[in-house]
């Protein structure tokens, strides 16, 4: 229960006080008027009730004073408001004044500027053209404008910036204006863009090449070799090779925009690896025969179950092994090799590990081997067969099962290709 405050109810003890003298001197007066008076008794109460209804009514104006002191305080609420909204920004904003001074930024804004300062002008913290341009053209039409920058310094980063002139009560009724700027930074829309740009490139490259192939000899074979049994049958041949890389080709990059939409959708069905692992492994013996490469697997007599997506773990084994097949030294091996450790904040995981005793893969082409078309030999790529996507759907299969890949590699004692796993509990 709330009690009313002290001066509260001085107020209303002040009120019943004037308004109980008032009562009895109009009673008095009403008394006299009907007594001495042409006055009816009615009359005189209807009066006396009025008189009593209008002395309960605070007809007091506002304090002019207290208004002046609350207006200091007022202001100092609305500026402390403005200034935590802006703080609460995640991108970077900056309020200024008509003479382009700063009001208010937020800490996203001083890191983009570190020159920016409370009251000094901004023109020489935000020094590109367009910012100012922008500025000028905003004031002049009093109307939001947009434009796209570069940002050169510490790294270069394409901005978007609005400017929104922004009317504010000065004093009295005066209207001030400000100008709101608001910075996007656009470099991750547009470092996408140029990977999708890059992509439909590198794509349409790939499948022009076998098409063109496959063209050319569709040519020879209607004119100058239709009748040559020898030259039809070679050029059958190659014509099926092209094809089955064209399909392959097309089947990687579906297989690989179907895990990207679901990158996002952890598999939750409890998988066992090693069955995978050696169903792959019997199905790749003819290539390990045809290149006379012995296939060494060591796996756990336990179950190893981890949450996954069973066919999307055969493609990634499949890539995993047939690389080592196909780029160890012929004559050699490959290890496939599965066991449990710990990660580095001590969670069970288990790793599935390739190693091929081939060539090896010099050290600056390592970090770009998961690259989409990223090949070190181009031409050797091609001839074993590769669409330049196998080891980018490995990283995007890992990635949708919250798994890692790691590669270690010296240059002529061959590669390793570890697949991880974390061996977190499956619900259900």
């Amino acid at each position: 229960m709330e009690l009313a405050s002290p001066s509260l109810s001085r107020e209303w003890t002040d009120r019943l006080r004037r308004a109980t003298v008032i009562l009895l001197v109009s009673a008095a007066v009403l008394g006299a008027f009907v007594v001495f008076g042409d006055f009816s008794i009615p009359g005189a109460i209807l009066g006396f009730v009025c008189i009593a209804m209008a002395s309960l009514v605070p007809w007091r104006l506002p304090d002019a004073s207290r208004v002046g002191r609350d207006q200091p305080r007022r202001q100092t609420m609305e500026t402390e408001a403005v200034r935590a909204v802006i703080a609460g920004l995640p991108d970077p904003v900056v309020l200024l004044d008509r003479a382009g001074r700063v009001l208010h930024l937020n800490a996203a804004a001083s890191e983009l500027a570190p020159a920016l300062r409370l009251g000094e002008p901004a023109q020489s913290a935000l020094r590109a053209p367009e910012i100012i341009a922008t500025l000028r053209k905003a004031l002049a039409s009093n109307k939001a404008q947009r434009v796209d920058y570069v940002h050169h310094a510490p790294i270069d980063r394409w901005m978007e910036l609005i400017v929104t002139p922004v009317s504010v009560p000065g004093n009295l009724i005066a209207i001030d204006t400000c100008m709101l700027l608001t910075f996007h930074d656009q470099t991750p829309l547009r470092r996408v863009e140029e990977l999708r740009a890059d992509f439909v490139a590198n794509a349409s490259h790939e499948l022009r090449t076998p098409l063109a192939a496959l063209s050319g000899f569709i040519d020879t074979l209607q004119g100058p070799a239709r009748d040559d049994p020898g030259a039809r049958e070679r050029f059958l041949a190659i014509m099926r090779t092209q094809a089955t890389r064209m399909a392959r080709l097309i089947d990687d990059l579906l297989s690989l925009s179907r895990i990207e939409l679901s990158a996002h959708l952890r598999p939750e069905t409890p998988v066992d690896l090693p069955p995978i692992v050696r169903q792959v492994v019997d199905g790749l013996e003819p290539l390990a025969r045809e290149r006379g490469v012995a296939i060494d697997v060591d796996m756990p007599p336990s179950p190893f179950l981890v949450p996954g997506d069973r066919d999307e773990l055969l493609r990634l084994f499949e890539n995993l092994i047939e690389n080592g097949l196909k780029y160890g030294a012929p004559g050699g091996k490959v290890d496939v090799v599965m066991s449990s450790a710990l990660a580095p904040d001590n969670s069970p995981e288990v790793r599935v590990r390739v190693r091929d005793y081939g060539p090896g893969i010099a050290p600056e082409h390592v970090p770009r081997l998961t690259e989409r078309f990223y090949r070190v030999d181009v031409g050797d790529s091609r001839a074993q067969g590769g669409t330049g996507l196998g080891l980018s759907l490995v990283k995007h299969i890992l990635n949708r099962h919250r798994g890692r890949l790691l590669i270690e590699s010296t240059p002529g004692k061959g590669a390793t290709f570890t697949a991880v796993f974390p061996a977190r509990q499956i619900a259900g």
